[in-house]
């Protein structure tokens, strides 16, 4: 208490209690525009007169947009705004785990605000270059088709891509679930998502244990989108809490386009100059800097990122998609095809790319997984070209590859939520080490 005191009283003595002042000159739904806040900075805090709360999200020369994150009462011209001084800050409590929470340290299924919150900046100070090591410990999701072709090393970013309706989300569940003992903290981030759909996710991992270490950070569809822009960021700013105290963190970012359009939108209302496809010119770095938290720490802990990208007409050469593309280690791209034709998961094994490869597999593992990968991609130029031919005019030789591709796509089937150790998955493909 006299430390609070003295603090004030400080504070007093210093003229650090007074705040820089404006006023609201235009409002829109969740950005206002305001004039007279003349030294302010990117992710301040600042209070709209008790009214609203939000942070600076753009500057300009007369004026500066504020993002609202959170509203009390309705906020008309000629409010004040109060510069507060300091940086926006989350709140996060480690109770979070097994809950649904928010960016503000709310219980979402309780419907209350937990007790012993921290608070943790938006956007963390990234670990430097000198203190990540490389990455070379598998994190094993349980699905054959990734632990032996494509795998994920522990503080690699893989993205997951694919129409909707194939698959992606259950990809990410089963990495989760097959996370069980094994020390790895799961942050799952819902981003723009209906409350029943969290909701459904919430009872899937808690049917399948997985939620005595998962928390799943939310921003719901009806919410405002200045929210669910910061989501990902302050989940992050967890994880990599999170991996200094040398922890192994998975993060799933559940999706990154719905992020991106957010974005645009809040973007367009703040005046900033549309690019390609109408999205701000600075959407690559605002993606980057986000996975740029993915690492391995030189101390033991690490970061670990699934983001998710949905795309239409199984294009993955979109804007987005590219960009996405080019900043992660790798992706995992899902077929509406092969969803059809019931190969579960639906992995588009031609297009989909690891760039760590057999560094984050075992020996065996690693020789196991480049023998399926190449007969397997041999089978499916085979499968293109005689899929309709008659059977009874193929070549014997022929014939065996198909059927010896056929072996393989049926050993890489596999239910949701049945994860399969590195033991059995060997013993499924036992048959490729006979002569």
């Amino acid at each position: 208490m006299d430390t609070n005191i003295d603090k004030v009283l400080d504070n007093i003595r210093n003229e650090e209690n007074i705040y820089t002042t404006g006023k609201v000159i235009k409002v829109n739904e969740y950005n206002i525009e305001v004039s007279g806040l003349t030294d302010v900075s990117f992710y301040e805090e600042v209070d709209i007169n008790g009214k609203a709360s939000g942070y600076v999200f753009a500057i300009y020369p007369n004026r500066v947009i504020v993002s609202l994150t959170q509203i009390h009462e309705k906020v008309v011209v000629g409010d004040l705004v109060y510069a507060l001084n300091h940086e926006y800050k989350c709140l996060f409590s480690l109770d979070s785990v097994g809950k649904v929470v928010d960016i503000f340290g709310n219980d979402l299924i309780a419907g209350k605000k937990f007790s012993n919150l921290i608070e943790l900046p938006i956007d963390g100070v990234d670990v430097p270059l000198m203190d990540r090591s490389s990455v070379n410990r598998g994190l094993l999701t349980g699905i054959a088709g990734i632990d032996l072709i494509y795998p994920i090393g522990r503080g690699q970013r893989q993205l997951i891509i694919g129409d909707k309706k194939t698959g992606k989300t259950q990809i990410c569940l089963d990495a989760i679930v097959n996370q069980k003992n094994q020390n790895v903290v799961c942050i799952y981030v819902a981003i723009g998502k209906t409350k029943k759909e969290v909701k459904e996710l919430y009872y899937d991992l808690n049917k399948n244990g997985a939620a005595t270490y998962t928390v799943i950070m939310a921003s719901f569809n009806d919410e405002l989108p200045t929210k669910s822009y910061l989501t990902p960021y302050v989940a992050l700013t967890v994880a990599q809490e999170l991996m200094l105290q040398k922890f192994d963190v998975l993060v799933i970012i559940d999706d990154l386009k719905k992020h991106a359009d957010i974005y645009r939108q809040i973007s367009l209302t703040s005046d900033k100059v549309p690019g390609r496809d109408a999205y701000p010119s600075d959407i690559f770095y605002t993606h980057a800097r986000m996975l740029e938290k993915g690492c391995q720490h030189k101390d033991g802990g690490s970061v670990t990122i699934l983001p998710i990208v949905e795309t239409k007409g199984s294009d993955i050469t979109d804007y987005i998609s590219t960009n996405i593309i080019s900043i992660t280690d790798g992706q995992i791209v899902l077929s509406k095809k092969n969803f059809d034709k019931g190969e579960k998961p639906a992995i588009d094994y031609g297009l989909s790319v690891s760039r760590l490869g057999g560094a984050v597999q075992k020996k065996d593992m690693s020789k196991l997984g480049t023998k399926i990968r190449r007969e397997l991609l041999t089978y499916l130029d085979v499968r293109d070209i005689y899929e309709l031919s008659d059977p009874s005019e193929l070549s014997d030789n022929i014939k065996d590859r198909i059927t010896y591709g056929n072996m393989i796509i049926d050993g890489l089937k596999q239910y949701k939520f049945a994860p399969r150790s590195e033991d059995e998955m060997k013993k499924i493909f036992s048959f490729m080490n006979k002569e």
